[in-house]
């Protein structure tokens, strides 16, 4: 039988539905929310023997066609499972956990299919609630249920379970789970919201976690399920525990003066040793020993946690000697590492963290996001890494664990609050915390550790952040509590609280809540707040000392890195046919170059002079030239009537023969050469947009000597043309004159033409004839007589002519033409054309 419940929230309907998938499991359910649809099923087993833990494990299984999208990689499927759904499976495992029976074994596997995923409606939240709804339907003695929502925060007002586009302002994103009583479970970061603000917006997601709480009961008065009947509970051996507690109730005041987690893990052991040898005689059956040892040290263990409890509840001191309230010693040292970029190392205690900031400036140092609902880029990781040395145990070392994916994710967010926009530091931001010893807190030495090394290296941090764990203890029978700072491993393991608050002195930027008994009220909660606000102010004193403010200059092996915005119309002049260009300006820099669509260019090297090389080879390619504009560039090629330079944009230039130097030049070639460097000057433009340029020459007087009249030399032979235009305009000629002149040259380019003795124009190719002419010679040359009409006269005096073609001719053409069909022409070979194309008519002169 189909069973299924629905609730409204925010608009969108939520659903818990069972008996249609997953039928063979101990409980399965398809929740729903919007459009997202996540399959949670419950599967146990009878436990191992000798667990002294709870096997439980959870997994969450992204698919990607849950977003209509294939996997990248050789194999197109899911593999290993990402950050993003290792952290979705701890934040649905921690609020489950404590809500099982003490000393339950069972096997239980959760596991959370995502099939259908909309990203305004969070697959890993309905996760929580569907895998609550599990477990309760399924034989499992769970104490639940329990639900989890985010909240975001927009306008000055909370929002439960906010769509993508406002966790991607990043305000705020707390995820909260909890009963209908209380909260068991808090994660989250945010820009530096008070200890006030922190609370209401936990408050408001309360009030929706008690909406989906009474959801599932109502679907599981319907479901009805069958729970499995626990085992009696063994009694307690009463007269054991007393002979053992008479046996080191007494030594257990020593442990104050111990300096060192080591020696009070020695001692403990000690006593272990000491009780067994005295309860474990020879006197016990062979078969019965073992048993009988693993009671005396659970005992032994229950002794101490008891110890360490009631002295912190009675005495207000703790296994250490400190008072709730007191922070181990801190130590902070930067800069200890030559070749890094930034680095710092953070000691509290017997905590101690190395961080390491690496930057980076291009696009392929960024880590790619290729998940189930987010594609992009990411410009600031954090990597936690936590050695089996650190806390002196030997241990296979490989990928990081859950545990470590966890606490790298928990002190980035709540480093990201304080970082520069990428317009202040276009770098990537790498940091990586070595755990170099463990006792408590490592993730908080790591915001620590990392905030320091940021500063090293130079990063603009808006602030510096610091990070503490809180913990606590807690009698329900007297209804005593006690708040700690900065926790050991020990008040960790047998306190009922971890709470980290990180944060800068202005407020909270990230925190992590786990509760193991039934929850922890709003008036608890504030005061943890408060005392870890205490606790994380007098941590960043003891940081500013050593480092008061970012260092002014980056890291002499840090990368440079310079960013210049060029027109989008012009990215493909850098890119260059086939990325041609781009990979000549890396070579011969030696920069590395990333250009973003809307035309920002990112220029780095470790050396400083390649980035300006590079920078400057990109202005070029894209700089606008204009009147005026001076540069010094190459000759591409010289031809007849000039030489051809590179304008450093993609294009060339054409200097005109004229413009080469003052006075006649015979030949280009007398002048330049391909290869030669020379500075040229923009000093005007054609009718068809492009540079007029001159060859800048100091001290020349290009107003001498510049008219090639009667008498000059016209060769073709020699590679000259030697015809300039006068400079001196006849005010007797005007355009559209008609004018009788001779043929003075010819170039394979049209004629030059007389028309007096001080003034020479130019018939271009194809004004010659009134048909297509492909050789000037067939139909002019040198002293022919030419009627032509004056088309232009530019502002340099230089003349436009068209041949006035005659009557005779244009009949003789007339009667040449055949009316009757073509035959096919045969193939004639060709001579081949010219390798120099000449331009336009305007750029002739």
């Amino acid at each position: 039988m189909v069973i299924k419940e629905s609730i409204e929230l925010n608009g969108k309907q939520i659903s818990l539905e069972t008996g249609r998938l997953a039928k063979q499991a101990s409980g399965a359910v398809l929740a729903s929310y919007g459009d997202t649809r996540v399959l949670v099923t419950v599967c146990m087993q009878e436990s191992r023997e000798d667990i002294d833990y709870f096997p439980l494990r959870v997994d969450y299984e992204e698919r990607f066609y849950a977003s209509g999208k294939i996997p990248g990689g050789f194999f197109k499927r899911e593999g290993r499972p990402s950050d993003v759904a290792i952290l979705a499976a701890r934040m649905i495992d921690r609020p489950i956990r404590p809500l099982f029976p003490n000393g339950y074994s069972d096997e239980v596997q959760i596991i959370a299919t995502v099939l259908s995923a909309e990203p305004d409606c969070s697959p890993s939240m309905l996760s929580i609630l569907g895998a609550s709804a599990a477990l309760m339907i399924s034989e499992a003695p769970f104490n639940g249920p329990i639900a989890g929502v985010q909240v975001g925060y927009k306008d000055g007002q909370f929002v439960v379970n906010p769509g993508s586009e406002l966790q991607e302002e990043g305000n705020m994103e707390i995820t909260v789970a909890g009963t209908k009583q209380t909260v068991t479970m808090v994660e989250g970061q945010m820009k530096e919201l008070s200890e006030e603000e922190v609370v209401s917006a936990i408050g408001v997601a309360h009030e929706a976690i008690q909406e989906l709480v009474s959801l599932q009961e109502r679907f599981i008065m319907q479901v009805n399920p069958a729970k499995k009947e626990l085992p009696a509970a063994p009694q307690e051996n009463t007269s054991l525990r007393e002979r053992i507690a008479a046996l080191i109730n007494p030594e257990f005041s020593s442990l104050v003066s111990l300096s060192n987690k080591k020696e009070r893990a020695d001692f403990l052991h000690s006593l272990r040793d000491h009780a067994v040898e005295s309860i474990v005689t020879d006197e016990i059956a062979v078969d019965e020993a073992p048993a009988l040892q693993k009671e005396v040290v659970s005992l032994v263990d229950d002794l101490y946690r008891t110890y360490m409890r009631t002295q912190i509840l009675d005495r207000g001191v703790r296994i250490d000697g400190r008072r709730p309230d007191e922070i181990r010693n801190i130590t902070c040292e930067v800069g200890v590492l030559p070749r890094a970029h930034g680095s710092a190392i953070f000691t509290r205690g017997e905590t101690q963290s190395l961080g390491i900031a690496t930057l980076g400036a291009t696009r392929g140092d960024e880590q790619i996001i290729d998940q189930m609902l987010k594609e992009g880029t990411k410009r600031f990781m954090l990597h936690y890494n936590f050695p089996p040395y650190s806390v002196g145990e030997v241990r296979r070392v490989g990928s990081p664990s859950r545990r470590s994916i966890g606490h790298g994710y928990l002190a980035e967010g709540g480093l990201r609050a304080i970082l520069p926009s990428e317009e202040e530091f276009p770098y990537v931001i790498r940091i990586v915390s070595e755990i170099l010893e463990s006792n408590g807190s490592s993730s908080m030495a790591t915001v620590c550790s990392g905030s320091l090394a940021m500063m090293d290296a130079g990063v603009p941090i808006k602030k510096p952040v610091a990070g503490i764990a809180m913990g606590m203890i807690e009698d329900e029978s007297t209804q005593r509590r006690v708040i700690l700072t900065d926790i050991l491993g020990d008040e960790d393991h047998y306190g009922d609280m971890d709470f980290k608050v990180i944060g800068t002195r202005d407020g909270i930027t990230g925190f992590q809540l786990d509760v193991k008994v039934g929850g922890i009220g709003r008036d608890t909660l504030r005061k943890a707040l408060q005392q870890a606000r205490q606790a994380r102010l007098e941590i960043l004193a003891k940081m500013e000392q050593v480092l008061p403010a970012p260092r002014e200059t980056l890291s002499m092996y840090a990368p440079r890195l310079e960013t210049i915005t060029i027109p989008r119309e012009k990215i493909g002049l850098v890119i260059g046919p086939g990325g041609k260009m781009i990979r000549k300006i890396i070579e011969e820099t030696g920069a590395q170059i990333d250009i973003e669509d809307d035309g920002t260019v990112k220029l780095a090297s470790v050396d400083m002079e390649s980035v300006e090389a590079a920078k400057r080879w990109v202005e070029d390619l894209t700089a606008e030239i204009e009147v005026g504009t001076k540069m010094t560039t190459k000759v591409t090629r010289v031809v007849d009537f000039g030489a051809f330079v590179d304008l450093k944009n993609g294009s060339e230039g054409l200097v005109h023969v004229s413009n080469l130097a003052p006075g006649f030049v015979d030949n280009v070639r007398d002048i330049v050469k391909p290869g030669d460097e020379i500075t040229i000057e923009v000093i005007g433009e054609d009718k068809m947009g492009r540079p007029d340029l001159r060859r800048v020459i100091e001290g020349a007087n290009w107003d001498e000597g510049s008219s090639h009249g009667r008498g000059a030399k016209h060769s073709r032979g020699n590679g000259s043309n030697g015809h300039h235009a006068p400079k001196k305009v006849d005010p007797s000629i005007k355009v559209g004159d008609i004018i009788e002149g001779t043929i003075a040259n010819t170039t394979d380019y049209g004629a030059f033409v007389e028309l007096t003795p001080e003034v020479t124009g130019l018939i271009h190719i194809s004004a010659l004839s009134n048909e297509y002419v492909r050789r000037v010679s067939d139909v002019v040359k040198p002293g022919d007589k030419v009627k032509v009409e004056v088309l232009d006269i530019d502002e340099r005096g230089r003349y436009k002519l068209r041949r006035i073609v005659s009557e005779e001719e244009e009949q003789s053409r007339e009667n040449r033409e055949e009316p009757q069909e073509k035959e096919p022409e045969e193939h004639v070979e060709r001579p081949a054309e010219p390798k120099e194309e000449p331009p336009a008519f305007e750029d002739r002169w």
